[in-house]
This record gives C-alpha cells, structure tokens and sequence, in this order.
C-alpha cells in the first residue's frame, strides 16, 4: 500500500482510556508522517445501540471499582473459555446484533488499513471479512504489557505486541508467527520529541525550582484515599524536601482542596486539573505516581520515567505491575501508607531513582506508532517527518 493514496481507519472503545489514545496516538503520528494519508479515528461505541454502549462501557467501569473481586474471577475465566465456547459465541452474537450501525459506519468509509484498539470491533470484522464484506487489512493492536484471551482474535493481517513476551504467548496461544509484531504501544506525538524535554524548562513553567527532586501524582481514589488528603500526606512526611506535582483531571472538588493546600505550600505543591501537556509534566517529575493502565505505562517508559504504581485493577493492570516491577522500572503500593512509606524511601534514595528511571528508558518505545504504521501503511515518504 502506498502511502500518497491510502486511507487509514482506526477503532477504539471507550471503556477507559487508554484504547483511545492510542488510536489517536496513530492518527497523529499518520498525520505528521504520511504526507497525502488520511487518518481516521472513530470510537466504536458512538455507534451502538444505547444499552449495549451502557452495560459495556459504565458496566465496566462499576465493576472495577465497586466490585473488584468480581472483576478479577470474570476477567480470569473470560482468559481460559475457548473461543467456540457457547459463552462466547452467545456474547459475539449480542455485540453483531448491537453494532449494526458501526458496520454501516465502516462501509461509508471505506477504508485501505483498518487498526483496531480494542479487540471488539476487530471480532465484527472478523466475521464481516470471512463473509466478504471487507476486503480490506486489518489490524489488531494489543494495548497491555500482557495477553488476554479477548485478544486472541483468528484472522486478522498482523498482531502488534508491547514486549517480546506478549509476542511469545501470541505465538503460543496460536496466532501465526510472521503476523506478528513487537512495536510496542502507540503514544502520541509529544511522548516522542526530536529533542528530550528539558526537565529544568518544564519545571520553570510551572513556577517550581530545579533543586527539589519531584513528585508527579497522577492518579488518586480507590486505595490512596482523596487526592487532596493524600497530597497533604505526602507534604508531611518528616525529613523529606521534595515538591509535588497533583492531577485532579476533571475532578473539581478535588482540584478545589488542591488549591486551598498549594496556598498553604506555594513552593512545594502545584495543583492542575484536566492538562493536554501531560508529557511536560511527566517531564518535569523525577517520579511518576500512577494507576498501571497500559497507556500511561507507554507514555512513562517513551520518556525513561521510573513509577510507583498504585490501584491497579485486577487483571490487566495487575500483570502490567508486574512486568515493570520485574524489570526495575517501578514500585508498587496498595494503600495510602504504603505510598507514603515507598515515596520517602524513593525520594531519599536519589541513586535508586536514577537506576529505576535508567531501565524505564530501556524499556520505552517512544516510536511504536511509527513502526505501527510502517507495517501497515509502509515507510513513510520522508524518514525525518516520521520523527
């Protein structure tokens, strides 16, 4: 396929996030680097029928937060239920009955390279490819540092996998070999930048000094108490003089108690609500604190971030901790005390950091959008653009 007179669809899901960006991380990256290659990117569950987008999507997201314990037995009997299982093809026939308006959706675009997020929309066209109503490739972009059985979908062109490991249990699990690729997972643009972010700039934006070692907490809830509590916490740790960097994203109570503490600690607390700079902030941390959803891990590694890890969800994000903790990038915390133990033990420990932050360099793929679409769409026009 050439890329002058190519047209590229991605499909995500919006149950959480991170399947998301990573279809926009691809769209952006077409857009810098394909010259003449229109990128596309439409969220699956904007056309299905309204009680299906309810129970997959706010479904989802209750049962990994109020009932995680459930989640987690769901999430590992859906790993070992054969794909012929009569579970599985009753649940494949309510998504086709669910989702005819996608189809039409995909019809009218029609597409040259289709790249899934999400497995869901890649299992619709599976079926809608054996019939012969798309003739087009398709991909599946795996977007865990693990493999789900959800993601085992028979026939697809290619498979993109975030480590060699995911790849291994491709193959093992009996997706064919030459199909697969390890690109890791898609991030936006920012995440790769021609020249490293200047982590003494990102700090000066900001109104913080150099001389303080940073915190950047990305994440608060389930686990760690109240963001603004947790913040108030972390500033009282005795012995300790570092600044910290909090998100409430589009939480405003939260954003509001953060205020009230910054004023009480203007040279140690920067308080941000929702922010499309997170790469500058992440920048600007010495240690990033996050959930271990798959894209935020993405974005941390293409920067050499170290982490400490909290809340993860049982599942995914469990086995996504787990590989990071196995590589020495990140610690893991399952409670308020347990981040205030590990945070003044990291930000005392100055060489620790540097050697956690050292592997998570290693580990990044700040590229993989890139090598994602020379697969798909082939090298692009112009070596530099693609950067």
């Amino acid at each position: 396929m050439t890329a002058s007179a190519s047209k590229l669809l991605t499909l995500s899901v919006s149950a959480g996030n991170g399947h998301v960006r990573a279809a926009q991380a691809l769209v952006a990256t077409a857009e810098l680097g394909w010259p003449g290659c229109r990128a596309v990117h439409i969220d699956a569950m904007a056309h299905v029928a309204a009680g299906f987008r309810k129970v997959y999507t706010e479904g989802y997201l209750h049962l990994v937060h109020r009932a995680p314990e459930l989640w987690s037995y769901l999430h590992a009997k859906s790993d070992s239920t054969p794909h012929t299982a009569t579970a599985q093809r009753v649940r494949r026939g309510i998504e086709r009955l669910s989702a005819t308006a996608l189809l039409r959706a995909l019809r009218r675009e029609k597409p040259d390279a289709i790249v899934c997020t999400h497995f869901l929309p890649a299992e619709l066209l599976m079926r809608e490819r054996s019939r012969g109503r798309i003739d087009c490739p398709v991909w599946l972009q795996v977007t865990d540092f693990d493999l789900h059985n959800m993601w085992l979908v028979p026939g697809m062109d290619g498979y993109f996998a975030a480590t060699e490991e995911v790849a291994f249990r491709m193959r093992a699990r009996g997706l064919p070999a030459e199909r697969i690729h390890v690109t890791g997972i898609p991030v936006m643009p920012a995440f790769a930048p021609r020249a490293p972010l200047s982590r003494e700039a990102c700090l000066q934006a900001l109104g913080l000094g150099a001389a303080r070692r940073t915190l950047l907490v990305a994440s608060g809830g389930a686990g760690i108490g109240d963001l603004p509590a947790l913040a108030a916490r972390l500033l009282a740790l005795e012995g300790l003089d570092f600044q910290l960097i909090a998100v409430a994203g589009r939480n405003a109570q939260a954003l509001a108690g953060l205020q009230a503490l910054q004023q009480r600690h203007p040279e140690r607390l920067r308080a941000l609500g929702f922010t499309n700079e997170m790469e500058r902030l992440m920048a600007a941390a010495d240690l990033v604190m996050t959930k271990p959803g798959g894209l935020t891990i993405a974005e941390c590694l293409a920067l050499g971030r170290p982490m400490l890890l909290t809340s993860p969800i049982p599942g995914q994000e469990e086995h996504n901790a787990g590989y990071l903790m196995e590589e020495g990038a990140a610690w893991l915390a399952w409670d308020g005390i347990g981040v205030e133990y590990k945070v003044a033990r990291l930000m005392a420990d100055a060489p620790r950091l540097q050697a956690m932050a050292a592997r998570s360099r290693a580990l990044g793929r700040p590229q993989a959008a890139r090598a994602v679409l020379t697969h798909v769409l082939g090298a692009p026009a112009s070596a530099e653009a693609a950067i």
